[in-house]
């Protein structure tokens, strides 16, 4: 079973960047496709980034494009989730999925862009 666990969460002001990390108890990568989703207070969780198995393709929710950049480093087990620019509406808990025959969440981790 993998575990995914989030970090890097916080406060940020309008503008600003935070980074997330999503670290695998083992290889993933090539195996499942590794994705970024979000709920925000009183909302449905929603796609935000996604990297296909093997790293080739990267998708974004139109939302976030040119502003978010999803990344993997192998040799950690980890994906990560760059965040520019970012803006009070990008406020929510930020959840790591990796996709496969089998879909593992990780547990989240909050995300508050203050205006």
């Amino acid at each position: 079973q993998v575990q995914l666990v989030e970090s890097g969460g916080g406060l940020v002001q309008t503008g600003g960047s935070l980074r997330l990390s999503c670290a695998a108890s083992e290889r993933t990568f090539s195996t499942y496709a590794m994705q970024w989703f979000r709920q925000a207070p009183g909302k449905g969780r929603e796609f935000v980034a996604g990297i296909t198995v093997g790293g080739g393709t990267t998708v974004y929710a139109n939302s976030v494009k040119g502003r978010f950049t999803i990344s993997t480093d192998n040799a950690k087990n980890t994906v990560y989730l760059q965040m520019n620019s970012l803006k009070p509406e990008d406020t929510a808990v930020y959840y790591c999925r990796a996709l496969g025959t089998t879909i593992y969440w990780g547990q989240g981790t909050q995300v508050t862009v203050s205006s």
